[in-house]
């Protein structure tokens, strides 16, 4: 589609945080007219806590466009005065389309039908697998080879609307979550723009998704940062990665709350889980259920990232001890 073309098709946007933004930001400059950009209310942020707007609502202040910050969509629920003020807002908008990205609130349906294109949804996995909040970290967690991006044509259920478009991602031995994430945010500003274009020029092919296949990509909960020594080195060395950078895999030390960030397999190592077998010349290696991790770079309360080296010079005397989870489970 050409520029005239493109500005002419209007495109209500709902997202929240970076993932959002990108894509936010490739609508933008692809030349769709954006008369409205739904975002979570500001939150608290940063060691002072102050409130703090989402990457979404920085780059839509920047470039002029309009924000509402509804803290609720249900007509009939708990914030039914901020409904009604952004169902106002929308259809003053008039918007042909409304694209969401991991906007955080579940869009009722009116919003599903007051666009006249319906609303089309950016899914950082390739579905049916990972439904639901946190793809990312589930695919990276569960030693996935390949996740991507999914446009879907969003219906009332949990992510079960009809493919749009689908263009997957190898996930790295390597990656984290976030650098998966920003692959993943720039992968899904590419593939939006001309699944636009083929919805305004009415030439879309929805495929509905397998029955087979399905997975939940549950919310990631702090609680499960916790490690447990226990579980197969390679299980924990995946949720170290999945974890990053949130909450951050961690476990007790010297009475510290250590964050793990990086850590190789050791499959030669047999101890008892959690017994730290080796403590020295650069090295910390701790059992596992099964086989070992070479814990690699670490955090102690209150500091920066650091490698293993600079971590045992505070920590001399591991060797022998058995660490514990964060929740005070012996290993």
């Amino acid at each position: 589609m050409s520029g005239p073309a493109r500005s002419a098709l209007r495109v209500a946007f709902a997202g929240t945080p970076q993932f959002a933004a990108v894509a936010l930001a490739a609508i933008h400059e692809a030349g769709f007219t954006v008369p409205l950009v739904l975002t979570q209310p500001d939150r608290p942020a940063g060691r002072g806590m102050k409130l703090t707007p989402s990457a979404v609502k920085q780059f839509a202040l920047a470039h002029g466009l309009p924000v509402a910050q509804p803290q609720g969509l249900r007509l009939d629920g708990r914030f039914a005065d901020d409904a009604r003020a952004a169902q106002a807002a929308l259809q003053q908008a008039a918007p042909d389309v409304m694209v969401v990205a991991a906007y955080g609130l579940i869009l009722p349906a009116w919003v599903l039908a007051l666009p006249r294109l319906g609303c089309l949804n950016i899914h950082g996995s390739l579905l049916p697998r990972w439904r639901g909040a946190a793809p990312i970290h589930r695919a990276i967690e569960a030693g996935d080879a390949e996740t991507g991006i999914t446009i879907m044509q969003m219906d009332e259920g949990l992510d079960t609307g009809d493919m749009l478009l689908v263009a997957p991602e190898p996930i790295r031995p390597d990656d984290t979550t976030g650098r998966l994430h920003d692959r993943l945010a720039a992968l899904g500003g590419r593939l939006i723009v001309p699944a636009l274009d083929d919805a305004a020029a009415g030439r879309r092919h929805p495929v509905k998704q397998p029955e087979a296949g399905v997975t939940y990509a549950h919310k990631i909960g702090k609680a499960e940062g916790a490690i447990d020594w226990r579980l197969p080195a390679a299980q924990i060395e995946r949720r170290v990665r999945a974890f990053d950078p949130f909450p951050g895999a961690s476990f007790t030390c010297g009475g510290e709350t250590v964050k793990l960030w990086q850590a190789a397999l050791r499959p030669d190592v047999a101890a008892e889980p959690g017994t730290v077998v080796q403590a020295g010349d650069g090295r910390l290696t701790v059992a596992c259920g099964e086989g070992g991790l070479d814990l690699l770079q670490l955090q102690r309360p209150g500091g920066r990232r650091q490698d293993v080296a600079a971590f045992l010079q505070a920590h001399p005397s591991l060797a022998g001890t058995c660490l514990a989870g964060t929740d005070g489970t012996a290993a």
